[in-house]
């Protein structure tokens, strides 16, 4: 399997590095920090091919639907269980929780939304190739249109406001 659009590593190698990084313990859990105000991150590696990020989710955190631009990849649920929505034409999302153990993976043209699920806060394993410059934010216009807004790589990513679920969209459709 390679990646689409992208000069990075497979999905099958994302997937085994976010496996081989999910069992070491040892590296990730010493920088959990669950903070309620915001998803916490700490880069755990970098390199030209590659970025990996840990991330600390609590309730009411959440990306809103983004895109990671030419950059694919995996997350690996390390602690707690987050909610992945992937957008779909003429219907609702699709919509899965990944509990601890289980990965997720996505091309980066893959418009999706991840967030806490609930309980215990959450803990991830981010691992993207190429390393992203930028990402594609959404938000539902008045009207019901998709808009996209570019996001620098080092900006958080989060809910646009007013527009930015799929709920607001049938709102403004109902």
């Amino acid at each position: 399997m390679s990646t689409l659009e992208t000069t990075g590593k497979t999905t099958t190698e994302l997937r085994a590095l976010a496996r081989t990084l999910l069992a070491d313990h040892d590296r990730w859990e010493p920088l959990v920090r669950a903070n309620p105000e915001r998803r916490q991150y700490e880069l755990l590696l970098e390199d030209e091919n590659v970025v990996v990020w840990l991330i600390s989710w609590m309730d009411g955190h959440d990306t809103g639907y983004h895109d990671h631009d030419f950059s694919a990849g995996t997350v690996a649920v390390a602690q707690g269980s987050i909610r992945e929505e992937r957008l779909r034409v003429g219907g609702a999302p699709h919509s899965r929780v990944y509990e601890a153990g289980e990965i997720l993976t996505f091309e980066g043209s893959d418009i999706h939304r991840v967030r806490h699920h609930s309980g215990q806060p959450a803990v991830t394993i981010h691992v993207y190739s190429p390393p992203p410059q930028r990402s594609g934010a959404y938000v539902f216009d008045p009207n019901g249109s998709l808009q996209r807004r570019s996001v620098p790589a080092n900006e958080e990513l989060r809910p646009l406001p007013v527009y930015g679920t799929y709920e607001s969209r049938q709102t403004l459709a109902g």
